[in-house]
């Protein structure tokens, strides 16, 4: 889990970073790189006009010694301009005579001297002593160049023209300081956003590697821990999912040892009663005169052992996942009528007084008939067996509601003890009273409730009361000769 989806992560994350750094470096790049060649160009345009100005200032011109202010202040300006954009500036009048700083800055940035194009210059001072603006940039090997002229006027006439032409290092060198100044910047951002994308990753990690370890313990057969339900709502629900699936597992695993045991000890007993007294007829410990009683014995245990080898197929087949419930409409009164018959022996047996309460002489069920009438038969069974002599069962059916019929099987015996309320529905459990009532296995009521959550009804233990009385609820069905039923 480290080495793997960490590690996937943490690659993925700093990947996205880095491609969203670069990203907007380079878009940065471009845009200050065309804002800065904007700004260079409105710049050079204001310096050619302001040494315009000077140069057509009424009655005054460089090129004539009229005034020596003027020609210094002009000298001064056209230097300003070499020495702030490293470019050479002419200033020429009609008549051909210039000044300018053309020669120096040859000297000094050789590569102008590679780009010098005469008759471009010549060409686009004609250009503005027509009275145009002229603004250019052209690429060389080095970078842009720009060259702006525009003409300097006097008294609404064209007198000359203003040339200036920069350097490419100068404009490389002035954006080329901003973006070493944007990568220091994006780089420390890559290691921030780095950093606390590793952070988070390694917390978002920490639930899902507790959650593997405990499934590890889970996988060797050790009760895991519960993990942790903090961190994101998908972590939490994950958690939370998983603390449910360990505890499912325990508990599915207690009742499986708890199954194992009890079947033992439940085939335990008929088994050592039925070898013992085998044994003891084959051996001759048993008298011959007491032979018929052992075997009366024996044949009793073998049935119990046959009743608990049915139970436990009975329950297996409800419990089966993939068990289909065909599901038909019939006449619930007319079930239980039939089972009461296959039940008269032992009712009549015991003395017992049988009573039925239907609310209406026929009522429909929509329902799987066969498991509906064993979880009858089970009930049944357990009210025979726990009513005393000459006592009374009733079996009533009413609606429960508009969609639903309640089922209650109610005697007047020993009851449930407080204790057992609980677990009376679980595989195997039987109380006190019931060893000394009967021989029961303990897997009727699993039976009965299992079957009826696969129905998506319930059955529960009614308290209103002297004896036991269970209920169950079915789905109510409409006569099939009446408005139409139909069966899952």
């Amino acid at each position: 889990m480290r080495r793997g989806m960490l590690f996937k992560l943490m690659a993925m994350f700093t990947a996205v970073i880095l491609l969203c750094v670069l990203l907007m470096l380079f878009v940065f790049a471009l845009s200050s790189r065309e804002a800065q060649i904007q700004s260079r160009i409105k710049a050079l345009k204001s310096q050619a006009y302001d040494i315009a100005y000077l140069a057509g200032a009424p009655a005054r011109t460089v090129l004539l010694p009229a005034n020596e202010v003027t020609q210094q202040m002009l000298a001064r300006k056209v230097r300003a301009v070499y020495e702030e954009f490293s470019a050479f500036c002419l200033v020429v009048d009609r008549s051909g005579r210039m000044s300018s700083n053309f020669s120096s800055v040859l000297q000094e940035h050789q590569e102008l001297a590679s780009t010098f194009d005469p008759r471009g210059i010549v060409d686009t001072l004609y250009r503005v002593l027509g009275g145009e603006e002229v603004v250019a940039q052209t690429e060389g090997e080095d970078g842009p160049m720009f060259t702006v002229a525009v003409p300097w006027v006097q008294s609404g006439a064209v007198l000359g023209a203003v040339y200036i032409q920069t350097a490419a290092q100068s404009v490389r060198a002035a954006y080329e300081t901003i973006w070493k100044q944007a990568a220091v910047a994006a780089l420390a951002a890559f290691l921030v956003a780095a950093a606390i994308a590793t952070f988070y990753t390694r917390r978002m990690m920490k639930p899902l590697e507790t959650i593997a370890h405990s499934a590890g313990l889970m996988a060797r057969g050790i009760a895991a821990p519960p993990v942790n339900e903090g961190g994101a709502r998908e972590l939490k629900d994950l958690s939370a999912s998983f603390n449910r699936m360990s505890r499912q597992i325990q508990e599915t695993e207690e009742t499986r040892r708890t199954f194992i045991a009890n079947l033992s000890h439940e085939l335990r007993s008929p088994m050592t009663s039925i070898q013992g007294f085998i044994q003891g007829l084959l051996d001759g410990t048993v008298k011959p005169e007491d032979s018929r009683q052992s075997l009366t014995i024996v044949l009793e245990e073998t049935r119990r052992l046959n009743r608990l080898i049915s139970g436990l197929m009975n329950l297996s087949r409800a419990e089966a996942p993939d068990s289909e419930l065909k599901k038909t409409v019939f006449n619930l009164c007319e079930t239980v009528r039939l089972v009461l018959i296959t039940k008269i022996s032992a009712i009549e047996g015991k003395g017992i007084e049988m009573r039925t309460e239907f609310e209406q002489e026929d009522m429909y069920a929509l329902a799987a008939r066969d498991g509906i009438e064993q979880v009858l038969i089970n009930l049944l069974d357990n009210a025979i067996r726990f009513t005393p002599e000459g006592g009374q069962i009733t079996l009533s059916i009413a609606e429960k509601d508009r969609k639903t019929l309640a089922v209650t099987v109610r005697d007047n015996g020993i009851g449930v003890l407080s204790e057992d309320e609980e677990k009376i529905f679980e595989r195997f459990y039987t109380s006190r009273q019931a060893h000394s009532a009967g021989d029961g296995a303990g897997l009727g009521l699993a039976i009965c409730r299992t079957i009826l959550q696969k129905h998506g009804q319930d059955i529960r233990l009614l308290k209103d009361g002297p004896g036991a009385a269970f209920e169950f609820t079915l789905e109510k069905a409409e006569k099939p000769n009446g408005r139409a039923a139909h069966a899952d």
